[in-house]
């Protein structure tokens, strides 16, 4: 009966703030503590007061080779200290899940579809190919990753899954299962995606089947792309998903700020979960780590698109255990509208770039409009910039730009309103900006240094209020008059972003 209620509150419409978790718990199981400390650290941020977590997607899974659970298809995980906490008889998967439940949070086991090797030290798996995948070549795509990609449209493949699936669906106490197909893409053949998108269904129909047939009415989620275009490219017909009710809510994007949830709305329709996913490890193009205006300005954006919820990934559990401060107060507020009404925010033109690791559209931020060249002949380029909050005293834009120069004069518009500059700094710096050297690759250990020789250029412009819209906004940007370069000196413009102050 609690599985139904918590089932329930989630899908109903937001009544109340929400925020789910996607959880690596893993990730922080070699912090030194005691199992009962580990878990109260582990749950730091969900037992702060006014914590508007509600739901945690336990994202434990090793792939299809190891178990973090009893189970009786695959072999125990090799890991030192899961092992040591094994035999020291703490089974931390249901103690974690427990101690979830006493604070009535929903349990979701998080299922990486297709994941890439790891060693049990730790490492991609560069030298021998998992017997797995050895065994069933069929099974797999030739990818970017060289032991291969799971086929989604291999039928032994599925029904290897639901197997592990139906083991963890009645062996675990949880109320759901989502199947991440973030980690990793492709998996259908490339080139190919739409024309076998049946097989994708045909996996998500399989699933609701054997979930129905277990009689415990879980829930069934998926991440996917955050636009149509996105998962038309890998492959994924959310409508016909809807439309057959295969899945109870979805995850949009992971590391995207600008999440087209109008459009998915529209094509999956009203009783769909939809929750956008912030990952601030592979976090968007320059903006790792974030202040909370930036939090605020994004989930502001969804959240009143008409999303139910938002889903965080890859952030801290407590305080000076990796991540911002900035995560710890983004937990009791961008879970709700009306928690982050009246306060400071930042909207921004999104960068691309930054994730080798898929082969398709998810993740890679490909159709970002940033950072963008600005034409030396007069030409103007229009940026889209969406803001959903108009209770504002003072806005300004800042645009931050590589090569240059002082003399260089910009004509800028807001909604066609030409714009006052109102300050100038000629030797601005961004130590997540890496020109003219090529972005690095997200992720890392998020330890970014400012380089004393770089110099970018910020410029800061009054917006009048009268000029902006709630909704998409065009910020538009041509040189105006420039002094004498050298070929290849083009202007850059880096970031586009723009600083709100309430009334």
């Amino acid at each position: 009966m609690q599985r139904r209620t918590l089932l329930q509150a989630l899908l109903a419409p937001a009544t109340r703030p929400q925020i789910r978790v996607q959880f690596d718990a893993a990730d922080h199981r070699n912090v030194p503590l005691p199992p009962a400390a580990w878990l109260n650290y582990l749950f730091h941020y969900i037992d702060q007061p006014n914590s508007q977590i509600r739901s945690i997607a336990w994202d434990l899974s090793l792939g299809d080779t190891f178990a973090v659970y009893p189970s009786r298809l695959l072999p125990p995980s090799p890991d030192l200290q899961i092992t040591k906490w094994r035999n020291e008889g703490f089974h931390w998967v249901p103690e974690i899940l427990k101690a979830a439940r006493q604070r009535k949070i929903q349990n979701v086991w998080h299922h990486r579809f297709s994941e890439v090797d790891i060693r049990p030290e730790g490492g991609l798996e560069l030298e021998q190919r998992r017997p797995l995948k050895a065994q069933n070549p069929d099974w797999l795509i030739r990818s970017w990753w060289w032991q291969g990609l799971w086929n989604i449209a291999s039928p032994g493949l599925r029904a290897h899954k639901l197997e592990i699936l139906k083991e963890v669906a009645q062996s675990l106490d949880i109320d759901g299962i989502q199947i991440d197909f973030a980690r990793h893409i492709p998996c259908l053949p490339p080139g190919r995606q739409w024309e076998l998108r049946h097989h994708a269904t045909e996996f998500m129909r399989q699933l609701r089947r054997m979930l129905r047939a277990t009689n415990l009415k879980l829930e069934l989620s998926a991440k996917v792309p955050e636009t149509l275009a996105g998962c038309k490219t890998d492959g994924f017909d959310i409508a016909t998903w809807a439309r057959e009710n295969l899945i109870d809510s979805l995850t949009l994007g992971s590391r995207a700020f600008t999440v087209n949830v109008e459009e998915i709305r529209a094509a999956v329709g009203p009783n769909i979960h939809l929750s956008p996913c912030l990952d601030d490890h592979h976090a968007t193009d320059g903006y790792r780590y974030p202040p909370i205006e930036i939090f605020r300005g994004v989930a502001t954006n969804w959240l009143a698109q008409g999303a139910n919820s938002v889903t965080t990934f890859n952030w801290s559990a407590a305080p000076n255990h990796g991540g911002p401060i900035s995560h710890q107060q983004a937990y009791t507020e961008i879970g709700s509208l009306e928690t982050m009404r009246r306060k400071p925010k930042r909207y921004l033109v999104e960068r691309r770039g930054g994730y080798p690791w898929a082969e398709g559209s998810f993740n890679r931020n490909d159709h970002m409009p940033l950072p963008a060249k600005l034409s030396n002949d007069g030409r103007s380029q229009t940026f889209p910039l969406r803001l959903h909050d108009l209770e504002i005293q003072q806005a300004e834009l800042t645009i931050l730009l590589f090569q240059s120069r002082p003399t260089d004069q910009l004509q800028v518009t807001c909604n066609t309103t030409p714009l006052t500059l109102t300050q100038s700094d000629n030797s601005a710096k961004d130590p997540q900006i890496f020109s003219p050297k090529p972005q690095p690759n997200s992720g890392g250990k998020g330890d970014y240094t400012i380089d004393p020789k770089q110099s970018l250029r910020k410029l800061t412009y009054a917006v009048p209020l009268t000029s902006l819209k709630t909704g998409p906004n065009q910020v538009t940007i041509k040189i105006q008059t420039r002094a004498a370069y050298r070929p290849g000196e083009d202007i850059q413009i880096e970031k586009i972003e723009l600083a709100t102050t309430p009334s």
